[in-house]
């Protein structure tokens, strides 16, 4: 039986989704349909009647700015936002700032869905000498994390994300869930489908296959252990989904230059 709600939402089109390119630790706004997409996210949940206790974002403006919109949407802004390195996007190294279709080209689209798909496989690190380096270390909010700046990732694998997503979840979003809470967790794709390959039990391989759309709310109802008492539910408009979902795994393959 159903006992706890829980929403995760991977927010609204960034800048760089649009361009296709790895966005990873590079702070972007929120595109013009990616404003849309999360005001349009607040208007589904209100309409479905939903009420938000407390919700968690990443450091990350395009996380953060979601969230504000979906709550203003819902006329909940009041409701307390709070923020952690924690849920950040996965880091992609040195793959920062490069566009994943033209990657794909060069290297072959099963070596790209490796690097943004697979469980276990670091991408190359970032290094000094990479153009969004100093941009990404010396921003004023990675001072704020509970670890030292040099100890912060230089790339991750979807598993290292989860490594560093589960202690944040079981010492900070467990004891307010378990309060009665409902949670918004608006967060990325890879710090989303993390949570959920650990809430669902999703093995290292069906992982890959798991694709969630910008913008689009993800229903986790949760037994009194926190696991899912039933699959998780994409809502909203189901063929628009499916659509939006096609469009992200689109994004890896190659596509010659005209």
């Amino acid at each position: 039986m159903s006992k706890y709600k829980l929403f995760l939402l991977r927010h609204g089109e960034g800048n760089w989704n649009k361009e296709n390119r790895f966005c990873s630790w590079v702070d972007q706004k929120l595109s013009e349909d990616g404003v849309k997409e999360a005001q349009d996210c607040g208007r589904l949940l209100k309409e479905q009647g939903y009420k938000f206790d407390l919700v968690f974002t990443s450091i990350l403006s395009r996380s953060i700015q979601t969230a504000w919109l979906v709550l203003e949407a819902m006329g909940q802004e009041w409701v307390p936002v709070v923020k952690s390195w924690r849920l950040n996007e996965r880091h992609y190294g040195s793959l920062i700032g490069l566009n994943r279709a033209e990657m794909a080209l060069q290297h072959g689209e099963e070596k790209v869905k490796r690097w943004r798909r697979s469980y276990d496989i670091t991408p190359p690190p970032i290094d000094e000498s990479h153009p969004y380096f100093l941009e990404i270390y010396n921003d004023r909010r990675y001072s704020t994390c509970d670890v030292a700046k040099e100890n912060l990732p230089r790339a991750e694998s979807l598993k290292e994300v989860l490594d560093r997503l589960l202690p944040y979840w079981g010492s900070t979003v467990v004891p307010e869930i378990r309060k009665g809470r409902t949670v918004l967790i608006s967060a990325h794709g890879n710090s989303c489908r993390a949570l959920l390959k650990h809430l669902e039990g999703i093995s290292d391989a069906d992982i890959a296959s798991v694709t969630l759309p910008t913008g689009i709310p993800v229903l986790l109802e949760l037994d009194e252990n926190l696991k899912p008492v039933k699959p998780r539910q994409l809502l909203g408009d189901q063929a628009k989904i499916q659509a939006a979902i096609k469009k992200v795994e689109d994004q890896g393959k190659a596509k010659p230059s005209t």
